[in-house]
């Protein structure tokens, strides 16, 4: 009788390397792996080199992974802020090009409006009032506006320190126009004294139009305590550039509220617009004419009455010792005449679409820029006025 063989868990014949007879089975064969690509020189034993992008996923992943090779939860957290950081960063980054574009596109659609379509239609003339005031009138942008004023009908009060010149523009005013002129002689440099005479030179005067010109600046750029006659320049350039044109706001604004209508045309500098280095009190000045301009224009625009701040860059005049004009650098007749288009369009205006591009320009860089470039450029200006100085010695 045949020996039986010892009995052994269901299914254990299955995984047996020992068949019925006694031979030796072969194991099971594994599944064959999938061919990757061919071995690249120098991988090491022939192995073939996982691609850049898979190699680095695989990297990710390991940095990610917990313990137990397994993503942990630490992981999968850093991997989901990683992810939100990324979606927070493209929407700021979409949200600025958007911004930026839609600021062009207004700019774009301003200009247009200003210098294109509006250009020239501002209503100045004696349907705002009989009288026009001008300080600062015998020179430069002073004298251009008072001309362009009496030819749009306006008659002219005329206001300066000298009584000479004063006589010689409103006699041209006369011949060239045919309109009624006043003159009131008054330095704006002395004391408060001289407002009860502008006062009483102005009494009764229906003013539709003051153009606040009246203004000084250095000889040349310089540092603040080296400017000549540092404390007199002081007391001038505030009585001057600010003073006077708080004072005869105060005078004529009254009047204009009363009839519901008038303008007020102050004008300040691009010198206003950021810190001037070698010119600081000057800029300093012509920012609070700016403000000033401004802050007025919101309380009074629903009364009728617009307030604008006319910011110039160069433009050939004494005040500025540029005496051959170019296309930037226009004369006082050329800017006033652009000028006066934009009334009523803006509240603040470099004047002329020359200026208005270098505004636009500098208004898109950093202001340490503008400053930098500002301080670099007086300073040139500085050394070249000292050195004729010298020589002239």
């Amino acid at each position: 009788m045949a020996a039986r063989e010892p009995c052994r868990p269901r299914g254990a014949g299955a995984a047996s390397s020992t068949g019925a007879r006694g031979r030796s089975l072969p194991p099971p064969a594994r599944p064959a792996r999938r061919a990757g690509p061919p071995a690249l020189p120098g991988d090491g034993g022939g192995r073939a080199a996982a691609p850049p992008m898979a190699a680095a996923r695989g990297r990710a992943r390991r940095r990610l992974r917990g313990g137990g090779g397994r993503e942990g939860p630490l992981g999968l957290a850093a991997a989901g802020g990683m992810l939100h950081a990324a979606g927070l960063l493209w929407w700021v980054g979409a949200l600025g090009a958007l911004y930026a574009a839609a600021r062009g596109a207004l700019g774009l659609l301003g200009a247009l409006r200003v210098w294109g379509i509006g250009a020239g239609r501002a209503a100045l003339g004696p349907g705002l009032g009989a009288w026009a005031v001008v300080t600062g009138a015998t020179d430069g942008i002073g004298k251009a506006y008072a001309k362009e004023l009496a030819k749009r009908g306006m008659k002219v009060a005329l206001i300066s320190r000298s009584k000479e010149k004063l006589d010689q523009v409103a006699s041209e005013i006369t011949e060239q126009y045919g309109v009624e002129t006043k003159v009131i002689v008054a330095d704006f440099g002395e004391r408060e004294d001289i407002y009860d005479r502008i006062k009483a030179g102005l009494e009764g005067l229906e003013i539709g139009v003051l153009v606040n010109n009246v203004g000084i600046s250095y000889s040349y750029p310089e540092y603040f305590i080296d400017v000549p006659d540092l404390d007199k320049t002081i007391d001038k350039m505030i009585n001057i550039n600010i003073m006077s044109v708080c004072k005869m706001t105060r005078l004529v604004l009254p009047g204009m509220l009363e009839r519901s209508k008038g303008v007020i045309l102050n004008i300040s500098s691009a010198a206003g617009m950021y810190p001037t280095p070698l010119l600081t009190l000057y800029s300093a000045s012509k920012a609070f004419v700016d403000y000033f301009s401004r802050g007025l224009h919101a309380e009074y625009k629903s009364k009728g009455i617009i307030v604008q701040s006319v910011m110039p860059y160069y433009v050939a005049t004494k005040m500025s010792k540029i005496s051959k004009p170019t296309f930037d650098k226009p004369t006082p007749e050329t800017y006033v005449r652009a000028a006066i288009g934009t009334v009523g369009l803006q509240s603040q205006t470099n004047g002329c679409l020359p200026h208005a591009f270098m505004g636009w320009v500098f208004s898109i860089l950093p202001t340490s820029t503008v400053m930098n470039l500002l301080m670099k450029t007086n300073k040139q200006i500085r050394a070249r006025f000292l050195k004729k100085k010298m020589k002239e010695k």
